[in-house]
């Protein structure tokens, strides 16, 4: 998808306020891609034991079903931008939408392990789809004034989706006695967990036909009047609309499609600025995040918590990662980036510390010793909640400022690649570290959390305050 930048605008600064609500309106119907994101992420949660249990399958075979989905994930968000210049914005969303919900009926209903893991890739590749489409309308449809906080909207969307996933699995647990295989409505409990994804993906195709095209598509396929009708709806038919519409035709003939051969040069292949941007990507992710979104429910029942109460626990980290993001988004323009990623570093690291340090005591009658309990249960939510107040936002804003204009959109997707790739290692390899020492495995993580706060001191420049021309 080509870049959203687009030239400085006079007159264009505000919304009327009267066209602020129907702005809000179309930015929260686009970021429900995030919600289903984050949704169809995280649920898989409720479902790891259950699977493990039906299909009688070890913890490699289970961790390739779980992991699968973001081989999809990689494909759909390096399809998406192609596929969205070619057809447009609102007709990829519906695509994804389509997706989500085949997924969602297919995970409900598979007849074997190798269809449960093809469903996961075809919500992988919708998950994709819905990382790129997402901010990338928002963008382009926001009035400059509030483009921001607008944008903001698909990770608060994201984090949401987690949380509310996480609050389904419980709910669902709870009615089926507390057993993921216990039966609702024909099904095993954890099969109607997976499936009751279709109302929100319905619900997303839905709304992707109540909110107009982006403006910059109409106008790359020759849509003139329509692109106008619905800046004037946007922003207000105070706006200088032709102005605008020159603006926009200007930035798209004046952009650089930035190709992989641009970022090579330096002594290590690439340049050195996206060997920053890959390892902020894999530092992301090599301190373990996503083993609190897909696995948490598994790691609390295997220290002997009751599975009702691993589910409540996974909804609580869920809110605190809604508390953290939140915390992120007031901060990051105030403190700036990197300040905000050292301290997520440390608080990760302490967090990850303590969880080893609990996690290194034998079993006494299948739970964990009290104390050590208690430790592993606030450690993890301190570790979520600094993870969210920095990293889990700060990476993409970095990603998406700190590289200069002419291989901007390159290496952002080279960043982002490395970043699947990375949750990719981290969710196919925990169940079988955690077999062989689930102490073990939180020391590597909290190594890569620590190794992160030199990384950044050394290599990472502030971005806050600077213009996207001042990167290069």
């Amino acid at each position: 998808m080509t870049s959203t930048a687009q030239a400085p605008q006079s007159g264009a600064g505000t919304a009327h306020p009267e066209h602020l609500g129907h702005v809000i309106f179309i930015a929260a119907a686009a970021a429900m891609g995030g919600f289903l994101f984050g949704y169809d992420s995280s649920v898989i949660n409720g479902a790891v034991e259950a699977i493990r249990d039906r299909y009688d399958i070890g913890s490699a075979g289970l961790a390739q079903v779980i992991a699968i989905a973001l081989i999809g994930c990689a494909i759909g968000a390096a399809t998406a931008g192609r596929i969205a210049d070619r057809i447009g914005r609102i007709r990829c969303m519906q695509i994804a939408a389509v997706l989500f919900t085949i997924s969602a009926v297919g995970s409900a209903l598979p007849f074997a392990l190798w269809d449960l893991a093809f469903w996961r890739i075809v919500g992988g590749f919708a998950i994709g789809m819905a990382s790129v489409i997402g901010p990338a309308y928002i963008a382009e449809v926001a009035p400059p004034a509030y483009r921001g906080r607008l944008g903001s909207f698909q990770q608060a969307a994201i984090v949401v989706g987690i949380a509310i996933s996480q609050l389904v699995n419980w709910g669902l647990l709870n009615a089926a006695g507390g057993n993921q295989r216990g039966h609702l409505m024909g099904l095993e409990a954890w099969q109607v967990m997976l499936g009751v994804m279709v109302v929100p993906a319905v619900l997303y195709g839905m709304l992707s036909f109540a909110i107009p095209e982006s403006p910059r598509f109409l106008l790359s396929v020759g849509k003139r009047e329509r692109a106008k009708e619905i800046l004037a709806e946007v922003e207000g038919k105070g706006t200088d609309l032709d102005k605008r519409v020159a603006d926009i035709e200007h930035a798209m003939r004046s952009e650089h499609r930035s190709s992989f051969k641009d970022l090579l040069g330096g002594g290590f292949f690439f340049k050195p600025i996206v060997w920053v941007g890959i390892g902020l990507s894999v530092f992301q992710q090599f301190v373990g995040i996503n083993v609190a979104f897909y696995y948490s429910s598994t790691l609390w029942q295997s220290v002997g918590v009751d599975p009702t109460d691993s589910f409540f626990y996974s909804f609580t980290t869920s809110i605190i990662n809604i508390v953290g993001t939140v915390i992120a988004m007031i901060f990051v323009d105030r403190i700036g980036r990197k300040p905000l990623a050292l301290i997520g570093s440390i608080g990760m690291a302490v967090g990850l510390a303590l969880e080893a340090w609990a996690f290194s005591y034998h079993l006494v009658d299948g739970k964990l010793p009290a104390t050590q309990g208690w430790v592993a249960l606030i450690a993890a939510h301190i570790f979520v909640l600094f993870f969210a107040l920095s990293w889990g936002v700060v990476v993409w804003v970095m990603l998406g400022e700190m590289f200069p204009n002419k291989i901007r959109a390159a290496a952002l997707g080279v960043a982002a690649a490395a970043q699947w790739i990375a949750n990719w290692a981290i969710t196919a390899s925990f169940p079988s570290l955690a077999d062989w020492n689930l102490s073990g495995t939180y020391v590597i993580y909290t190594v890569f959390a620590a190794l992160s706060i030199p990384f950044v001191l050394k290599f990472v420049k502030e971005t806050k305050g600077k213009t996207l021309e001042e990167m290069g």
